[in-house]
């Protein structure tokens, strides 16, 4: 028997029985469509994610002072002073591998603009700080070298700042504004960023020299931090290495000493982030992935009925020529064919059900063309799997004891 013969009888045994096949697919249907869905979630997020750090400086490496907190132990007031100013100058002048350094103090308090006030910190941070987070002047000029040499008292402020502070729509540029009794002259307004994934409010940011919150505000002559920015992503673990080298000689710390100092990189974040959203997409995709395995089942079980109830019919066939393996291949063809014909199905209402998440609920999406393709080919392999035993059980028949059956 020929396959072009096989197709039309499968075709004509589904036909005879409609609503038995399309709820046999439903399961299929179900499947495919809840893992591509789950899949585009997972995925969108994903990316969501990694534009999110992308924005914040996906090259960007933090060092703090003190060694890593391990076990919740207290450290010692000095060792969260191990940062000099020292440590800056040769991170700037001795490395090859970052494209940019800033030293970071930040002192928090009250901000006053006339009669309005807004609880907030000033930062103060190097030339070097907005190349580093990304950031960028939107009206004004960002301060100068020369305002770090002479630790000059001006500032430049975020969108939320200037919203609070400047609630009537004047231009702020060249006012001023105090911060614990110490007069601010504004000279430039950030372009707003909004908020990050971590629910922080990037635009509530004053931006002042290092020197004047050093001097002026904290009178203190260590760092809090220092931020820097490798040349490219691929170079982070090279630059991380080269300041790690630079600071211990610094410090005098023997080979046997720990470092005094903690170095983080916007790397380390991306790869956590990236391993929990790739937990959830598989934990998704695997609860998913049971109504495939369901609807399996729903068709092992539909063809189990459809051998008993054409148990004559194939008897007859058998009597009249027809081999066991066309009666198996009969079978599989219409287990392939209630699979394929739901794996279709699925994905059109998969990518369907995608678009529908991002338009109500704004969800990020990325729909992936492998998910489709695996979808597909484990909705295909499912047929052939739970279809193949009821199409053996059927070519296994005795002819003559099939033709006796009632």
């Amino acid at each position: 028997m020929n396959g072009t013969n096989l197709f039309k009888i499968a075709f004509r045994a589904l036909a005879n029985n409609k609503l038995r096949a399309f709820l046999t697919m439903l399961g299929i249907i179900i499947g495919v469509a809840s893992v591509i869905t789950m899949l585009a979630i997972g995925q969108g997020s994903k990316k969501s994610i990694q534009a999110q750090i992308s924005e914040m400086g996906s090259n960007m490496i933090m060092i703090h002072p003190g060694a890593d907190m391990r076990g919740g132990v207290r450290q010692d007031p000095s060792a969260m002073q191990t940062l000099k100013l020292t440590d800056y100058e040769a991170l700037r002048n001795e490395t090859n591998f970052l494209a940019a350094v800033s030293p970071n103090v930040s002192s928090s308090g009250q901000l006053i603009a006339g009669n309005n006030n807004y609880p907030s910190s000033v930062s103060g941070v190097g030339m070097d700080y907005l190349e580093i987070r990304q950031l960028t002047v939107e009206n004004g000029t960002m301060f100068t070298e020369t305002d770090i040499q002479t630790s000059a008292k001006v500032c430049v402020i975020g969108k939320t700042i200037q919203d609070n502070l400047f609630p009537n729509g004047e231009d702020p540029v060249g006012r001023i504004i105090r911060f614990n009794q110490v007069p601010f002259r504004v000279t430039g307004v950030l372009k707003a960023k909004g908020y990050n994934s971590m629910g922080m409010d990037q635009d509530d940011v004053v931006l002042s020299p290092y020197t004047t919150v050093m001097k002026r505000l904290l009178a203190q002559t260590y760092l809090q931090g220092i931020f820097a920015s490798a040349l490219t992503e691929d170079m982070t673990d090279n630059a991380t290495e080269e300041i790690t080298g630079i600071l211990r000689r610094n410090h005098k710390l023997k080979d046997s000493d720990d470092d005094d100092f903690t170095i983080r990189s916007q790397q380390e974040l991306s790869s956590m982030l990236n391993t929990t959203t790739d937990l959830m997409t598989t934990l998704l995709a695997c609860i998913a992935g049971i109504s495939l395995v369901v609807g399996g089942i729903g068709i092992m079980n539909i063809m189990y009925v459809s051998v008993t109830e054409r148990t004559r019919e194939i008897g007859l066939r058998m009597s009249v020529g027809a081999r066991g393996v066309d009666i198996l291949s009969q079978f599989l063809i219409e287990a392939i064919l209630i699979s394929i014909t739901g794996g279709i199905i699925g994905v059109i209402i998969g990518c369907g059900a995608s678009w529908i998440v991002k338009s109500v609920a704004h969800w990020p999406i990325f729909i992936q063309p492998w998910s489709v393709f695996l979808s597909f080919a484990v909705c295909t392999v499912t047929g052939v799997f739970f279809g193949w035993y009821p199409a053996k059980k059927a070519a296994d028949l005795d002819p003559i004891e099939a033709i006796r059956y009632e």
